[in-house]
């Protein structure tokens, strides 16, 4: 089984953007969020993924697959809501942080993701990482896709 391991994090100031090594953008939308059940359009790329509940709020499991993209198109259609956001990469030792800048709805908001290989992994905390938010289910993509964030 697939484990995800997952921190979260609010941005402190806008120093990232100068490290940013790649950026693509994504829609995505939930079929489901009990458990999540979520269709993404990575660039020209669709998946499917499937993700349990966290028991300790870092990690759950995930099953991801790539599907043809036109399939994933047709389903985004049958999302309630679709989610619209730049994700920028950047690259720090072995591991890759993720921004997600999001669009829409959820314009204004900048959230950094890291996916560790293990809950206890150590990692650097670059300069503009903010508060975590790693616990906080308001930042959850699947949230955000039913309460956005120029609603809080």
């Amino acid at each position: 089984m697939a484990i995800e391991i997952e921190r979260k994090f609010l941005l402190a100031n806008d120093a990232w953007r100068s490290q940013i090594q790649h950026s693509t953008r994504i829609a995505q939308g939930y079929l489901a969020t009990d458990p999540t059940v979520r269709v993404r359009v990575k660039g020209t790329t669709g998946f499917l993924t499937i993700k349990g509940k966290s028991a300790d709020g870092i990690s759950r499991a995930e099953f991801e697959y790539p599907i043809p993209v036109e399939d994933a198109l047709e389903l985004l259609n049958l999302c309630p809501n679709v989610l619209d956001k730049t994700r920028h990469l950047i690259s720090q030792g072995n591991l890759t942080w993720e921004i997600d800048e999001f669009h829409g709805d959820n314009a204004g908001l900048i959230v950094a993701e890291l996916e560790l290989p293990a809950i206890d992994t150590p990692f650097e905390k670059p300069d503009w990482l903010g508060q975590e938010v790693t616990g906080d289910v308001r930042y959850y993509n699947s949230m955000l896709s039913q309460t956005p964030y120029c609603r809080w």
